[in-house]
């Protein structure tokens, strides 16, 4: 599900890849429904390989945004009173997902995750991780 979304590195927003070209990919902002063509040169990050780290090694994003969406009860989360102070940042993280790494995630970390979760929300998500990913990750490894 979340293999589609991009960020892009200078670009304020998400952004749902639409096509992809000989140099650019062809993407259209989640906020504003506009589309442009992002180039070679640009960073492109997809959702779907961002990950939390924890103490028990690294958690995919798209699993902390269906814990995040759980708490929140599929509302979206105030981001002023959640990032009034770094405390109140860290308590959210905590109160989300207990176990997260307190020394190498950063209080700007989450408010980008949460501002991200915002964006999702407002534009349909109700799963961020999908079915098959799900079944992959349950299976024990051999």
């Amino acid at each position: 599900m979340l293999r589609e979304i991009l960020s892009v590195s200078g670009r304020p927003g998400l952004f749902r890849l639409l096509s992809q070209g000989k140099n650019a990919l062809i993407v259209e902002s989640l906020v504003d429904k506009r589309r442009t063509p992002v180039h070679a040169s640009d960073r492109v990050v997809s959702l779907a390989e961002i990950a939390i780290y924890t103490t028990e090694g690294e958690k995919p994003l798209g699993e902390v945004l269906d814990l995040i969406y759980a708490s929140a009860e599929g509302k979206e989360v105030d981001l002023k009173v959640v990032g009034a102070s770094k405390e109140r940042v860290f308590e959210f993280m905590e109160s989300v997902l207990p176990t997260y790494d307190k020394s190498r995630v950063y209080p700007t970390d989450v408010k980008k995750m949460i501002s991200w979760y915002n964006m999702l929300v407002k534009d349909g998500f109700t799963h961020f991780v999908a079915k098959e990913e799900e079944a992959k990750t349950e299976q024990p490894a051999e």
